[in-house]
């Protein structure tokens, strides 16, 4: 019990007071991090001993391992539903972007469960756990007869049992939780191991989130080769049984790390905290409040601000309305009670959650384009030519290879070489902003889109049993997808961090990846609109047979999308106020007007 006391004492410490800690450590201060993460052990990071590059190794191999599981799947299920399950295409594809949509958009449960309650290095080893539990039970329905309706010898084919379905189901349902809860506390854990006040340190954060990006096309890459590969010699049982112990073993390599990691501490729900400024800013707006100068917001006299583990946060001018949440009526009088009152930190948490709410916004539309990679696109190389050589056929579920490996060229060739040209250039330590990384990644999807529809025309046009086009057509809109992602999903990596405060890091990144589960979601919704609107799966543009359908006209929907949509996030962009180097501090200089009279507060 004392040796739990003292490692809790020392951990909140690690907050509270790092200054005189570092004092007492004499010659150590200054290797010590001042970001408060603490060791495993629950005292100040040391530099020497944790975080950097001695730990970013462990979390990039866990992301590879757990990637590899998912784009095993992802890259699968739509031909498994319906070479398996006897599933329409149509019924398919948007089976397959529901439970997307539902895997990204659960991030925001394990972002809340992370910050709240759990801390992100506990969350990522009890949702790895589920998702390893699902993958079980996916390798189960795809080994055993009876958990799937018999092969289709005849039409109309056996459609699965309601039992079936279920059992398939409810292994997707485990996996999509474990991905949610997964995902969004990854990248940020890996964030962790890099103090932000340490110049040297920040420089290589930035390089850890697009090596990030790289262990996810690494993952993906081996998922759709290796892992399709033993599918298509092995059988449905090994494409997910392997899979599944993959993800195992990504368990085992994050926590080989413990030692390694620099760990923050929970600090508390941050849509309590919210909804706190919310109720508050209304109530004292309905009692006739009105904000004046700074001295008139209420802030704590501490060092530290009073949400456990985050730096106090200074006023800014944008959202003004919120600021009489913070303001104090009565100076005599003490409210303990953050539903009345909140602190100047508290409000500018809530601002800088809804300040990024516009970009977001205007990046979902990208990911309606990034749900065909899993899709339509793979459907297309299904009646393509696949050959490659005299004696190789390339699996169709490993097409999507053609983006991994552009993310794998792309990501060392952009770090290494274009960011230190644009660095001189511009003197930007990133050489473009992350607003300006995202713009292009959305130019580019414009092209991917055009090329995609332009592509299927002509494979349509020219579609003969016996000698279809080259799959290699499909290799440029595959190629500037995969430029897109790179550029869009990185960027929002570095943007939402960057903008998020030391209380919603994890929430910002689940917002983000939430941004490919809606995308699923839409797409889902706009292949119904279309299929219905178009005269169903056997008349409408998109058929079950695709050398019937009009899948062109569908891309130059989404191509048409993409371009409106480009320009609202230059407007979004343009109109951005960010937190910024200098945190946008905007100071009014004015009285508290309280029921029409001056009042001078002071506190």
């Amino acid at each position: 019990m004392e040796n739990s006391e003292l490692a809790a004492h020392t951990y909140e410490k690690s907050f509270s007071q790092p200054s005189m800690d570092a004092n007492k450590k004499g010659s150590l201060s200054t290797t010590l991090v001042r970001n408060g993460c603490v060791d495993f052990l629950g005292r100040i990071a040391d530099k020497q001993t944790t975080g950097g590059w001695r730990a970013s190794p462990f979390i990039i191999v866990n992301e590879v391992a757990e990637r590899l599981a998912y784009f095993a799947i992802s890259v699968n299920m739509e031909a498994y539903l319906v070479l398996e399950m006897q599933q329409s295409l149509p019924d398919a594809a948007t089976h397959v972007n529901d439970w997307t949509g539902a895997a990204y958009v659960l991030t925001i449960l394990g972002a809340f469960l992370a910050d709240a309650y759990l801390g992100r290095f506990k969350t990522i080893i009890i949702f790895s756990c589920v998702y390893s539990v699902g993958m079980v039970v996916l390798a189960l329905s795809a080994s055993i007869d009876s958990l799937r309706p018999p092969p289709c010898i005849q039409t109309p084919c056996m459609k699965a049992t309601d039992g079936q379905t279920a059992f398939l189901y409810g292994a997707l349902a485990l996996i999509a939780l474990g991905t949610g809860g997964i995902k969004p506390c990854v990248s940020s854990f890996g964030a962790d191991q890099f103090d932000e006040t340490d110049n040297k340190e920040v420089q290589k954060k930035y390089a850890f989130f697009n090596w990030f990006f790289l262990s996810i096309s690494m993952g993906a890459l081996l998922g759709i080769t290796l892992l399709v590969y033993v599918k298509e010699k092995k059988g449905w049982g090994w494409g997910f049984g392997v899979p599944a112990v993959a993800m195992v073993g990504s368990i085992i390599i994050v926590v080989a790390g413990i030692r390694s990691y620099r760990y923050k501490k929970p600090m508390g729900s941050p849509f309590t905290r919210f909804l706190q400024v919310t109720v508050a800013s209304l109530r004292n707006s309905f009692r006739g409040v009105e904000v004046g100068c700074e001295a008139d917001l209420y802030e704590v006299n501490t060092k530290e601000s009073d949400i456990l583990g985050a730096r106090k946060l200074p006023r800014t001018a944008q959202y003004g309305f919120l600021d009489k949440a913070a303001v104090v009526i009565d100076p005599e009088a003490k409210c303990n009670s953050r539903w009345r009152l909140c602190t100047v930190t508290q409000v500018e948490e809530f601002k800088s959650f809804i300040r990024v709410l516009p970009v977001w916004a205007s990046t979902i539309a990208l990911n309606i384009s990034f749900a065909q990679l899993s899709t339509f696109f793979i459907s297309q190389a299904t009646l393509m030519d696949r050959s490659l050589g005299s004696s190789f056929v390339i699996p169709a579920g490993s097409v999507p290879i053609f983006s991994a490996i552009n993310a794998l060229m792309l990501v060392p060739i952009y770090e290494k070489l274009i960011v230190p040209i644009l660095r001189k250039r511009t003197g930007h330590p990133r050489g473009i902003t992350s607003l300006q990384r995202m713009g292009v990644g959305l130019f580019i999807s414009i092209f991917a889109m055009t090329s995609a529809a332009l592509v299927e025309k002509k494979r349509r046009d020219y579609s003969q049993p016996q000698k279809p086009i080259s799959v290699f057509w499909l290799l440029p809109q595959f190629f500037l997808m995969g430029s897109a992602e790179v550029f869009t999903y990185v960027g929002q990596l570095e943007f939402f961090y960057d903008e998020a405060t030391d209380g919603t890091r994890s929430i910002s990144s689940a917002f983000f990846l939430s941004e490919v589960g809606i995308g699923s979601w839409l797409s889902s919704a706009l292949v119904n609109i279309v299929t219905s609107a178009t005269g169903g799966e056997e008349k409408g543009w998109l058929r079950n047979n695709l050398n019937t359908s009009r899948l062109d006209y569908f891309y130059w929907i989404l191509t048409a999308i993409n371009a409106v949509n480009l320009l609202v996030y230059l407007l979004v962009a343009w109109r951005y106020k960010g937190r910024g180097p200098t945190r946008g501090i905007v100071r009014d200089r004015a009285r508290t007007i309280y029921k029409g009279e001056f009042q001078s507060v002071t506190f």
